[in-house]
């Protein structure tokens, strides 16, 4: 939600947000609309990377809140019904990033104050981070990698 980039996105993920941007656009914010209206729906991050654009200097352009909670106007119009496509994988293993190494992915854990409430309630309900990522876990590296990270976990681990 508020960084010096936006949300990273794989190339394949470019077009099916802009093949789907009419259904996303009635959950957006007048500033995302407007972000997207001036960069379309990827910028470019310090390194090069594709990135969803901001609005603000700080908050991805397809954020909206309800309440005071920030929402993904992507994953709105997927439940809803409108599109296939939940969100950016990116956005879906949050807090988790991927980093590309010499032919192989390294998963790193972004520790950032705006998730304290969810690592408390995770700790609170026995939820380890990657149970709780199950879903995108598999949507990125498949169930027999993800039956794999089971079986590599100690037993204690497992929970």
């Amino acid at each position: 939600m508020e960084g010096d980039a936006g949300a990273p996105l794989e190339m394949e993920e470019i077009s099916i947000i802009e093949d789907n941007l009419e259904a996303i656009k009635p959950y957006m914010s007048e500033s995302g609309l407007q972000a997207v209206e001036k960069t379309g729906v990827f910028d470019y991050d310090a390194s090069g990377q594709f990135v969803t654009p901001l609005f603000d200097g700080k908050e991805c352009a397809f954020v909206y809140f309800e309440n005071e909670i920030a929402f993904c106007a992507i994953e709105k119009a997927f439940r809803l019904g409108e599109i296939k496509f939940i969100k950016p994988i990116s956005c879906h293993l949050y807090p988790i990033r991927i980093k590309k190494y010499n032919g192989f992915d390294v998963l790193n854990y972004h520790r950032w104050h705006i998730c304290e409430s969810a690592v408390t309630a995770g700790k609170r309900n026995a939820v380890s981070l990657y149970r709780f990522l199950k879903e995108p876990l598999i949507r990125k590296f498949g169930e027999e990698w993800y039956e794999k990270l089971l079986q590599s976990l100690p037993a204690t681990g497992k929970k």
